[in-house]
């Protein structure tokens, strides 16, 4: 497991946010700095659990994420937001956690 990038929710657009419509929601930053942080607005009707849409999330990139969920509590079950992504939530003391895993011969760069 190595770190991947911070989210912290936002409520403010910002003006190089990118709209994931498909997702719901806007990223930005992710890729433009050195630590990645991504900031995340959720549309209103996003489809996350409150805790993921309203406190900052830590993100790892895993190799199988199923064995990095096994026997937490996942609050988002893997699913792909894109192609070579897989991406879990889980809540762990009160924050929620990212995993990723990413196929790097199919997804986008930069990922």
């Amino acid at each position: 497991m190595k770190y991947h990038h911070l989210g912290i929710p936002t409520q403010i657009p910002l003006k190089d946010e990118i709209h994931l419509k498909h997702l719901k929601m806007y990223v930005s930053g992710y890729g433009r700095n050195p630590y990645g942080i991504e900031w995340v607005r959720y549309e209103a009707d996003a489809p996350y659990p409150d805790i993921v849409k309203n406190l900052p999330h830590i993100a790892f990139e895993v190799d199988d994420i199923h064995k990095a969920i096994k026997g937490k509590h996942v609050i988002i079950p893997p699913n792909s937001p894109s192609p070579g992504v897989v991406v879990a939530f889980i809540e762990a003391d009160g924050a929620p956690i990212e995993f990723l895993q990413i196929d790097r011969s199919i997804a986008e760069p930069g990922i």
